[in-house]
């Protein structure tokens, strides 16, 4: 399997229902266990050797920026020599020592589509993967892009059972609460990990919604196909739920640590 398939993940939105973290920073440098979620999504693909990163910057994305430029330095230590021949000397090796991150500029309201298409020209191969910048999953992304290759379509999309954020009330004819169900997953969704050929982009302009009428049009082509997963699936979407990611890391019970 090509390695060298790039990872574009969407790092632009707002994140409003989520603003308790957001007001001072973009989604996806939202911290789980100490580390930006775009960090747990960017150490799942590279757990199966891809470790290209196309990253779509929006909202507030020189904190995205800050980051990486910053990332050696508050990876490892050093010794800084100061003076007119300063010098930097680092003294261990983080695990993501072959990253290789481009970092792009897509506006600040761009739809997730319209960023899509504005880095159609870092694309270099015929094959790529979009995922979004607040998923977190652990999807057998080997086994996602082998599937892709096989089925020869334009565009695949995980298929998942995300949990419901409700439980379920169960009623006799007297209106007594015979059961309650916490964790009732609901009909597939859409759980992000896509993964395209080039010619998606026939179908994207500067300012659509991924998720709307390119992805609408993919499949009344016949072009558009599902990998189900059935494994561990979260959208981190609001505070309980931010909340809920950081308690399963601390207890060791993070699903999606896969590395």
């Amino acid at each position: 399997m090509e390695q060298n398939i790039p990872v574009v993940i969407l790092c632009g939105g707002m994140g409003t229902r989520l603003r308790e973290e957001t007001e001072y920073k973009p989604k996806p440098m939202v911290e789980i266990g100490g580390k930006p979620v775009l960090w747990h999504i960017m150490k799942i693909h590279a757990h199966y050797g891809f470790r290209r990163f196309i990253l779509c910057l929006g909202y507030k994305g020189s904190v995205i920026k800050d980051y990486f430029l910053n990332y050696e330095a508050m990876s490892n230590d050093f010794t800084l020599q100061l003076g007119q021949e300063n010098s930097l000397i680092y003294h261990s090796n983080h695990t993501e020592q072959d990253f290789d991150v481009t970092l792009v500029d897509t506006g600040l309201k761009t739809m997730t589509g319209g960023r899509v298409k504005r880095i159609e020209r870092f694309i270099d191969t015929d094959t790529f993967m979009v995922t979004y910048g607040d998923g977190l999953a652990n999807v057998d992304i080997g086994a996602l892009v082998a599937f892709h290759c096989d089925h020869g379509k334009t565009a695949t999309l995980t298929a998942t059972r995300p949990p419901s954020r409700y439980g379920i009330l169960e009623l006799t004819t007297e209106d007594r609460v015979e059961r309650f169900r916490e964790k009732v997953q609901t009909e597939r969704i859409n759980g992000g990990f896509l993964v395209f050929n080039r010619r998606v982009f026939d179908y994207l302009d500067s300012d659509c919604v991924l998720e709307r009428e390119p992805m609408e049009r993919l499949a009344a082509d016949g072009q558009l196909m599902a990998f189900r997963h059935e494994g561990f699936w979260i959208g981190m979407d609001t505070f309980r739920e931010y909340e809920m990611l950081n308690q399963m890391w601390d207890a060791g019970n993070a699903a999606w640590k896969i590395w």
